[in-house]
């Protein structure tokens, strides 16, 4: 008899133990896993031409080192004037059609489409300019710090 208390007991501890640590696990989770209606959209930094919104899902994209994943949403019509970047730029388009183009020059005409689904990488230097068909959600991940260089000094929403 005392061996099937003993027995009850223990079993008890061990499903109080294995809920409390599911609990925490649980609750670590929400800060590094979002669904799309937990997506922290507001709006994108000033470095970025106005009317899209950004939302941060991992790292400091402003930081001096480390990895970062961001989510940018732009509206259709919404243009990226050409710009390049000091790093690596990782795309993915999650939704809508991302039109993007190479060069120094914003060419309509010259523009490749890359529907949702597409991935692209930009190494670093590479002059490219982008605009949205549609409403346009891009992932971008990479190495911090994220900055963008624009071609021409008065297309930088900074200096506006």
């Amino acid at each position: 008899m005392k061996r099937l208390l003993y027995l009850t007991l223990m079993l008890a501890v061990v499903f109080s133990m294995a809920r409390q640590i599911s609990e925490k696990a649980a609750r670590a989770d929400e800060k590094n896993a979002f669904t799309p209606d937990s997506i922290p959209w507001g709006p994108a930094p000033p470095t970025v031409p106005a009317g899209a919104q950004m939302a941060v899902l991992e790292g400091n994209p402003a930081a001096s080192t480390g990895d970062y994943t961001v989510r940018l949403k732009m509206p259709d019509g919404y243009r990226f004037p050409p710009h390049w970047h000091p790093k690596r730029e990782n795309v993915t388009v999650l939704s809508g059609t991302f039109k993007v183009g190479m060069g120094d020059t914003f060419e309509v005409d010259k523009m490749g489409s890359f529907p949702a689904g597409s991935f692209a990488y930009l190494d670093p230097d590479m002059h490219h300019y982008a605009m949205a068909s549609g409403e346009v959600v891009v992932q971008v991940h990479g190495q911090a710090p994220f900055q963008i260089q624009y071609v021409n000094p008065q297309d930088d929403p900074m200096k506006k």
